[in-house]
């Protein structure tokens, strides 16, 4: 039986996509409709774009399903504005928490010329990733390998960085601690790499 795979949402994106490449993966995906539907879920994923204000509909109740089922061992994916959920904060809307199991606060990346090249924010399309540790959302992902991005803002690199990707500066593009993931990129548009990733948590899910 396929893992019972919650992707919430927040209304912060189409969400289709990220479907469809679950399912390509083996995943039983569902929407939970409220907080307490999440006790069904072996595993948790929060994607999103756009601006982190999005997040604020991710109210209390939310918050305490998410942590209550972390919590149990299930383990959770935030993919792209959902990566950033995860940290503490984000310039983008300091008035906002965010759910705090990571460490740091998300900013805005660094636009301009650096050696003669500009660098436009938001930061679209591929780049690539460097393996920074080892970690079990990153297991058969080589260094150097290209993924897809759409974003402005990115977390800072701590010791939960699993890749990190460099535009402007460097930024964390994949983070893992313990059963908690993330990715700053779309493995629903990142071709086999990004369903590798997608693999990778379905084994964490068990």
């Amino acid at each position: 039986m396929s893992p019972r795979i919650a992707l919430i949402d927040y209304k912060a994106g189409n969400l289709t996509s990220v479907r469809k490449a679950l399912a390509a993966v083996g995943a039983d995906v569902f929407t939970p409709g409220v907080a307490a539907d999440l006790a069904e879920a072996q595993g948790i994923i929060v994607p999103g774009v756009g601006h982190f204000a999005a997040t604020a509909a991710l109210d209390a109740e939310w918050v305490d399903a998410i942590l209550a089922r972390v919590g149990e061992g299930r383990p959770l994916l935030g993919i792209c504005l959902g990566l950033q959920w995860l940290y503490e904060d984000s310039e983008e809307s300091p008035e906002l928490k965010g759910l705090g199991v990571l460490s740091g606060t998300c900013r805005k990346l660094e636009g301009g010329e650096r050696d003669g090249q500009v660098i436009k924010v938001p930061h679209v399309g591929w780049n690539s990733l460097e393996r920074i540790v080892a970690a079990p959302i990153v297991e058969g992902v080589p260094d150097g390998a290209q993924v897809y991005f759409t974003h402005s803002y990115a977390a800072p690199i701590t010791a939960d960085t699993a890749a990190a990707t460099t535009h402007g500066g460097r930024f964390a593009s994949i983070v893992q601690r313990g059963q908690i993931a993330g990715v700053q990129f779309h493995p629903e548009k990142s071709g086999e790499i990004g369903l590798r990733i997608l693999r990778n948590y379905m084994r964490m899910v068990g």
